[in-house]
């Protein structure tokens, strides 16, 4: 088999391809294979103070944004109203 091979089909699926070749079936922990363990919990891989941080830096800058079309929408309603 070769990984390097495989077809990437979205974020994290993959498909056989002739370069690939069939997949090898082993039983955990064997013939070099990763282990499996039982009734354990796979903590997230996510940097929860950058993210919260990277959120609010995009808050802010969705705000910013909603108010310059606010203001810019105030600007041209008195525009319109000088006019008349």
């Amino acid at each position: 088999a070769n990984p390097a091979g495989l077809q990437l089909e979205g974020t994290n699926y993959y498909s056989v391809t002739a370069n690939s070749g069939q997949p090898v079936l082993c039983d955990p922990g064997s013939d070099g294979t990763g282990g499996l363990v039982s009734n354990a919990l796979e903590m997230s891989n996510v940097d929860l103070s950058s993210e919260f941080a990277d959120m609010i830096t995009t808050q802010r800058g969705f705000q910013a944004n909603s108010r310059i079309i606010t203001v810019s929408d105030t600007m041209l309603e008195e525009l319109i109203n000088l006019k008349r």
